[in-house]
């Protein structure tokens, strides 16, 4: 028996729009809890994710990209990432290491630091595997410094790579070194807190994003309209029926979602299809649609009706 206390509580990730937040998570979670795609500002949501350890339990809070909002919904975003960070126990900014510390990340920075006394800070140098030894140590000494000119107090600065796995265990066990003792927050099994109809919605909006033209990632929008087992199937052989819309903002962009013939939007069916299986443990039949909310992320009607 470990003579350790037993230690809960939650740990946001934030940083700018692709700076490895969600693979992370993904990574230290063990499966895949939030989507992931190479565009900026893909995550949208705010997504828990949850490890279960025998010396305690840590709450992974993945956060959308801080940006300069050029939207309604781009605000709406960074809103959303600032009243989850006041209420979480430690805040890992994460810093890639492919990239030079820029003004956004030392805003980011800056921000942090206003945050009541206390929250700890952790600085996170993600994508380690994109780069030589040189520039890691490079990257920390930077991240370092940025602490040291802000006044921030790092409580730990730490390189991994969750693509490769370096050191996320390390990471982990730091992070839940940080957290106060205390009871587990959820039930054994659960490893995120987001609905099935949120889950799945996001899994096919990753299945859309991949592939698209540069233009076309944010228009994107999915809503799961229902979702329910089918009725008049034998117990041993279910089958979930998934109906859902893909919202774009204009005709043109409906055009290229749908492709040559629907064979692109054949294509993001047959693949959301298989991760949806894989999350619910049950054959899937999916039915997409693709709609038009012009301009959606600038119309506050249509965000809400979107679920922003």
């Amino acid at each position: 028996m470990s003579d350790s206390p037993y230690r809960s509580g939650f740990v946001s990730f934030v940083g700018r729009p692709n700076a490895g937040k969600s693979t992370l998570t993904n990574a230290l979670v063990g499966t895949k809890v939030a989507i992931t795609s190479d565009k900026p500002q893909t995550t949208r949501t705010v997504v828990r994710g949850i490890v279960h350890r025998a010396d305690g339990q840590l709450i992974l809070v993945d956060t959308p990209g801080i940006h300069r909002p050029r939207t309604l919904l781009g605000e709406r975003l960074n809103d959303l990432v600032e009243a989850t960070w006041t209420e979480v126990d430690v805040v890992a900014i994460c810093f890639p290491a492919n990239e030079k510390i820029g003004p956004g990340d030392r805003r980011i920075a800056e921000n942090a630091n206003k945050l009541k006394k206390g929250i700890k800070r952790v600085a996170v140098a993600t994508k380690t595997d994109l780069v030589g030894p040189e520039r890691i140590a490079e990257h920390l000494l930077d991240i370092s410094t940025v602490g040291s000119e802000l006044g921030i107090e790092w409580a730990e600065i730490v390189p991994v790579s969750a693509k490769a796995g370096d050191q996320v265990g390390l990471l982990a066990d730091l992070l839940l070194g940080l957290l106060p003792e205390g009871p587990p927050l959820y039930p054994e099994g659960d490893l995120t807190d987001s609905p099935d109809d949120i889950l799945v919605a996001e899994l096919i909006r990753e299945a859309a994003l991949d592939g698209v033209r540069d233009e076309l990632p944010h228009s994107i929008a999915v809503v799961v309209e229902e979702m329910a087992l089918r009725e008049d199937r034998p117990a041993d052989r279910p089958l979930m029926d998934i109906h859902a819309n893909l919202y774009v903002e204009r005709d043109s962009q409906k055009g290229i979602v749908i492709g040559h013939k629907g064979s692109r939007l054949k294509d993001v069916g047959k693949r959301a299809r298989l991760q949806i299986t894989d999350l619910l443990g049950v054959p899937v039949y999916l039915d997409l649609h693709v709609k038009i909310a012009k301009d959606w992320q600038r119309d506050p009607r249509q965000l809400r009706k979107l679920g922003f």
